[in-house]
């Protein structure tokens, strides 16, 4: 159907307030439809559904499930970003079963066998993917069974409601994600209706839906960030879904259907800008960006704020906290760009259902500003690493979620994120942060984007290494004088220590499924 624009939520269609949220995923779509039933909820290109067509497309999925799957049964979702994904996101947990997203970047030997590790009895996916998985070097499919959801379908009739199907309890197992593997073999996180929806309170606390907004999600939703999702559903407000991130198509989505907020790595701001390239009229309904998967360099803020003139907010979370659980609001960052350099350097503040800490190496709780490892208790924590008890036990002990961050926490409840344990480069015998050396290295002006890993060196261990991406129209002559420039610069803003020993020009960063960097393909990429 075509959409119209939504409406503005009045006294008699209320919000569903935090703390009466539902608590299971298939009352979350149930809730939304009963409410608001004629009000669209999902927008992709042509394809507008309500929330009363998505909800009985996801009873009427979830009705199917029931009867052909066991309970509890695993289903495994390959497919990029396309309306029937996010009927299964939702259907599957409402049947009682676990939906198993899988990475349409990993080959087929990685996906065969992410399906065997999950025990899925059935495989969903768009038919250009599923084929990706047949052929005389690969095993068959989990039972021969595979659901095609390239083609909607009709819309269903009037939903039956979910009581025959939904899960009676909360803390049942709704989404299981494997990790993206950039510390090892991807682990898959078990995240229950309890923990998503905590996320989803979590974010509507710290990070709110107006009652006006138009959201536009650019991530894959084989992400954990597709919790955003389940935030819109909770306010009742429209998603604009894209099939894969794509700037031209961010501008045109956002002037056909008023985008007012969308969630974007940095390195999808600075696509997006160079794409604009100064012309904001099709953005100039966007009144937040919300972002997170890595830090803002302050350089690109500054750019994203003059530009859009739009507020930006920072979320911090994780797949084990089954999303974001830390947020800075757009005060906070005009507050930073003000002169505040705390809060420019910061992630934010802990939503008010997880309880952080920051505890050095004994595990106890470290000095306000002391840093050490960032650990995460409440109810949005995941219920641990699927047939793991071994990592589950090492990652989440006495209930805290040991998250390999390193960070400071300061006495007015204010965390910065110092780096990744992993992403610390040990050099002659010093830490040095990758962040750190990244910030620097960030604001030389023809710099579009950097990366800093440690890699090998027979004299200091691991040697600073600066990956920096040039800003677009650099000639020859920059591009073979930026490493030197680079280091110029680095060096006059960093210690000795710190500053890189070697910098790399590259086309483009490798990145994740979340936008982040992916650190791990880089030093393997520059390691001889």
């Amino acid at each position: 159907m075509p959409c119209r624009p939504p409406a503005v939520a009045t006294p008699a269609e209320p919000s569903v307030p935090v703390d009466r949220a539902p608590a299971t995923l298939g009352e979350l779509v149930a809730s939304a439809a009963a409410e608001v039933p004629d009000e669209p909820a999902l927008i992709f290109g042509e394809t507008c559904w309500t929330f009363g067509e998505l909800a009985a497309r996801v009873d009427a999925l979830a009705a199917t499930l029931a009867t052909t799957t066991p309970p509890g049964a695993r289903i495994a979702v390959l497919a990029e970003n396309v309306p029937q994904f996010v009927v299964l996101l939702l259907a599957a947990p409402a049947a009682g079963r676990v939906v198993v997203p899988l990475n349409v970047r990993h080959t087929p030997t990685e996906l065969t066998e992410l399906i065997r590790r999950s025990g899925a009895s059935l495989v969903a996916g768009t038919d250009e993917q599923l084929r990706r998985l047949t052929g005389p070097d690969l095993p068959p499919l989990p039972g021969g069974s595979a659901l095609r959801i390239d083609d909607p379908g009709p819309a269903p009739g009037t939903s039956p409601g979910f009581g025959a199907t939904q899960p009676a309890d909360p803390d049942a197992a709704a989404w299981l994600i494997f990790t993206s593997g950039t510390t090892g073999p991807p682990k898959g996180v078990v995240l229950t209706h309890r923990g998503l929806l905590a996320a989803v309170a979590n974010t509507a606390a710290g990070r709110p839906l107006a009652d006006d907004d138009v959201y536009l999600y650019p991530f894959p939703l084989y992400h954990v960030s597709a919790y955003n999702l389940l935030h819109a559903l909770l306010r009742r407000r429209p998603t604009v879904l894209l099939p894969r991130f794509d700037a031209a198509a961010v501008a045109d989505l956002t002037a056909r259907h008023h985008v007012t907020t969308m969630s974007l790595a940095p390195t999808m701001l600075r696509l997006l800008l160079d794409h604009l390239d100064g012309d904001v009229a099709p953005l100039s309904s966007l009144r937040t960006v919300a972002y997170g998967a890595a830090a803002m360099p302050a350089a690109l803020l500054r750019e994203g704020t003059d530009t859009l003139g739009c507020g930006f907010a920072q979320g911090y979370g994780m797949t084990e906290l089954s999303g974001n659980a830390v947020f800075l609001s757009p005060d906070d960052h005009l507050l930073g760009m003000a002169g505040d350099a705390r809060l420019l350097r910061a992630a934010g503040r802990a939503g008010p259902l997880i309880e952080l800490q920051v505890v050095d190496e004994s595990g106890a709780p470290a000095a306000p500003g002391e840093a050490g490892e960032i650990v995460a208790r409440g109810p949005q924590v995941c219920a641990g690493y699927w047939d793991d008890a071994e990592a589950t036990a090492a990652g989440i002990v006495d209930g805290w979620l040991h998250t390999g961050d390193i960070g400071t926490l300061d006495a007015d409840g204010l965390l910065t994120i110092v780096d990744r344990a992993k992403d610390l480069v040990v050099t002659g015998g010093e830490n040095v942060s990758s962040l750190e050396v990244e910030g620097a290295v960030g604001t030389h002006p023809l710099v579009a984007s950097v990366a800093v890993v440690g890699l090998p060196d027979d004299r200091w261990g691991e040697a600073v290494t600066a990956v920096v991406v040039p800003r677009a129209g650099l000639d020859p002559g920059q591009v073979a004088a930026l490493p030197e420039e680079v280091a110029a610069h680095a060096a006059q803003r960093l210690a000795g220590y710190k500053k890189p020993k070697r910098v790399v020009v590259v086309d483009e960063l490798p990145v994740n499924a979340g936008g982040k960097v992916d650190k791990r393909a880089l030093r393997d990429r520059l390691t001889p």
